[in-house]
């Protein structure tokens, strides 16, 4: 069974859960872990990383929690600010809803992977076994070293980065990935030569199919992984086994 790990669904129309719904099935794709999106524009993403549009801080996690109803195979990741008073709660009140774990953004919200105002959510992360996903971004306190170094100080919580690290071939994260049990590396938007070399370090076992809907559509980044020279049992893994075990999808 194929799952689309990374995907952020909004409503605009872009990015919206029932188109996601559509390109899923127009690759055969069974089911998908959905975050919110429409915090920015990714039409304009260059506008926002250098600073000329400023993004939208409210998480839209009840369009989410809306979207899972449209189908059994979408599975909630909640974004909250870390920087808000209200943070744990809110984090604990999705995750009893259902939602599977927990996604940070510091594009989007500013704070540090080190900050200590992260420490809370990871405490009810690891109280309710969910799992961290968030990108990185070039700047000091939010780099793969930084993300890696959070990883390591739980290292009970598993933690999924996003885009395989820094583009287009971030070696740290590969290396991290090999080195940390709860350290998996997402393979959308990343380069080819980059994934085939980090499951050849780091095993199948540790790489994770997204595709980062709707910046990108999910049958494009899953043709980067049917090219992989991998056998069939480490594609099964990256293409679906591996965010099943860590979601517990299919478990009851």
């Amino acid at each position: 069974m194929i799952i689309d790990a990374h995907a952020h669904v909004s409503p605009t129309s872009y990015g919206s859960a029932e188109l996601y719904l559509q390109q899923l099935a127009q690759g055969g794709i069974a089911q998908g872990v959905v975050s919110p999106g429409g915090m920015l524009d990714v039409r304009q993403m260059g506008a926002y990383i250098s600073g000329q549009l400023k993004p939208d801080l409210v998480p839209k996690n009840e369009y989410v929690d809306w979207g899972l109803g449209l189908s059994g195979g979408l599975h909630g990741f909640a974004c909250v600010d870390p920087c808000t008073e209200t943070a744990p709660e809110t984090l604990e009140r999705y995750l009893r809803q259902g939602f599977r774990g927990l996604m940070v953004t510091p594009l989007v919200h500013k704070f540090s992977f080190g900050d200590d105002v992260l420490a809370p959510l990871m405490e009810v992360c690891a109280a309710h076994g969910a799992t961290v996903c968030s990108h990185v971004a070039f700047r000091p306190g939010a780099n793969t070293a930084d993300y890696v170094r959070l990883a390591e100080r739980h290292p009970n919580t598993p933690f999924i980065l996003e885009h395989m690290g820094a583009g287009p071939a971030d070696s740290e994260a590969t290396a991290a990935a090999t080195r940390l049990d709860n350290l998996y590396l997402e393979t959308s938007l990343g380069s080819y030569l980059h994934i085939a070399e980090t499951v050849k370090r780091a095993g199948a076992s540790k790489v994770i199919f997204g595709s980062e809907f709707p910046l990108s559509h999910p049958v494009v980044e899953l043709q980067k992984l049917l090219l992989l020279p991998i056998s069939s049992g480490e594609r099964d893994k990256i293409l679906g086994g591996n965010i099943r075990h860590l979601l517990r999808i299919g478990c009851s």
